[in-house]
């Protein structure tokens, strides 16, 4: 690493012109290159390896209502002088519309902005985080501080009634199962003790041994744990570098809290919303890092409701890998043609390595598997849908996927002109609240330093 300017008097240390050469010539280099392989070319994509099906398209929909889910963060510095200190904020949504409101709007010569606000009812979540060089009141510790702040999260009401908490306990302990639950639904076991000096490991959380506001003791050093550390976000924060390394994962998360919110909302209201609406949520049904682990329950809580109750949930994603892969064979799919991808293909058509037969794609953090679908308009789209276990990934069939004929149509119908393969709820609900690197970041860097 190079010297840096720390007072502008001296100039920063700048990199060698020549000292590639001694790179470019050592052996170990140029045998390591020579063994990569690239991905393939679409003309090397052999068609007769599809697995593709066409999708049953529905007359009449029971699906009445679509819950659009998206999320976005700003890491803000307020303060840039050393020591350095940083900030997050965070914007989470939900878009609500009735699809009888689309199709009054699809037969409309001109659509006006009145038309318009019935498709915007949108509930919205925001927070701050510290990330780095920054503690709260009565914290030892920027872990400590992002824990706590977490946990404050969960305890403010994101509605009228209804606490975050209470939300992460009913998923956690499998509350939706009522008497159907077994003993071992009422312990969760936490990986260690997230105090800091504690080395206790595995922990049972009991949900008898919880207190009302979700607090739990450490039954070696007596430290509080909170039930938002099942998380395990701790793990990944460092007191020098700072939190910004859970910033991705923390927002994927909330977008699905958020889902799994409005589930137990319309179980414990009206059970029969549940069958009636399709959440979509933006970028794949899965958790990542150290949220990883969320991903056995929210199976297990899909696989329970979709058996009892019935239930649509599909995921949508706009960048990456896959969907580049999309664009390319998008002329070798016919029109409401879907691809089910399997293990031997993501690793021989999209992904660098070798398939293994024992682990699955994404089996440790997926809860899903992946489509492609194009419609009969021509649109493209990666999408992920919810499956009974990962091994199906292995060798996916149409039947794995329940529901796939009627999300698929509706996603069809959803269609949006704004951008390449969008949909209208996606491009609403990340209009509303996406946070811009100009003006937000702008906005939110002066804002954040005139109140702390």
């Amino acid at each position: 690493m190079a010297y840096i300017s720390k007072r502008g008097r001296r100039p920063i240390e700048k990199a060698s012109k020549s000292s590639h050469s001694y790179v470019i010539k050592d052996s170990d280099v140029q045998y390591f290159l020579s063994n990569c392989d690239l991905p393939k070319t679409t003309e090397e994509i052999d068609a007769n390896h599809f697995n593709t099906f066409e999708i049953n398209q529905y007359d009449s929909n029971e699906i009445q209502r679509v819950i659009a889910f998206d999320g976005s963060y700003r890491e803000i510095s307020v303060r840039n002088d050393f020591p350095s200190s940083k900030i997050a904020f965070f914007q989470l949504g939900a878009s609500f519309f009735k699809i009888s409101d689309l199709d009054e709007i699809h037969e409309l010569p001109f659509i006006d902005e009145e038309d318009m606000e019935s498709l915007r009812q949108i509930e919205r979540l925001k927070f701050v985080i510290p990330v780095k060089g920054i503690s709260l009141d009565g914290e030892t510790s920027l872990t400590k501080s992002v824990r706590k702040t977490l946990y404050d999260v969960f305890m403010n009401k994101p509605d009228e009634s209804n606490f975050f908490i209470d939300t992460l306990k009913w998923f956690v302990y499998k509350e939706y199962k009522g008497k159907e639950r077994s003993e071992a639904d009422l312990t969760y076991q936490l990986g260690s003790c997230p105090n800091i000096n504690c080395e206790k490991r595995a922990i049972n959380l009991s949900c008898n041994e919880m207190t009302s506001d979700g607090i739990f003791y450490c039954p070696e050093c007596k430290g509080e744990i909170y039930l938002t550390d099942v998380f395990r976000l701790h793990e990944a924060i460092d007191e020098e570098l700072g939190a910004g390394g859970i910033l991705g994962y923390l927002v994927t998360l909330m977008e699905q809290i958020f889902i799994i919110h409005i589930i137990k909302l319309m179980l414990q209201t009206k059970s029969s919303l549940l069958s009636e609406t399709m959440f979509i949520k933006d970028g794949p049904l899965a958790f990542f890092g150290q949220t990883a682990n969320m991903h056995k329950l929210m199976r297990e809580m899909i696989n329970y409701l979709i058996d009892k109750r019935n239930l649509f949930l599909i995921g949508l994603e706009k960048s990456g890998s896959f969907v580049e892969h999309a664009d390319k064979i998008k002329n070798k799919l016919k029109k409401g043609e879907a691809l089910l991808l399997d293990n031997n293909y993501i690793y021989k058509y999209i992904l660098p390595g070798k398939a293994d037969p024992e682990n699955p794609y994404a089996s440790t953090s997926y809860y899903s598997g992946k489509v492609i679908y194009k419609d009969n308009n021509e649109r493209i789209y990666v999408a992920t849908l919810p499956t009974k276990d990962a091994k199906v990934i292995l060798n996916p069939k149409k039947e794995d996927y329940r529901n796939i004929d009627i999300i698929l149509t509706n996603i069809e119908k959803l269609k949006c002109d704004m951008y390449d393969d969008a949909l209208l709820p996606v491009a609403l609900v990340n209009k509303l609240i996406s946070l811009a690197d100009h003006p937000s970041s702008t906005i939110l860097e002066k804002f954040a330093k005139s109140n702390i």
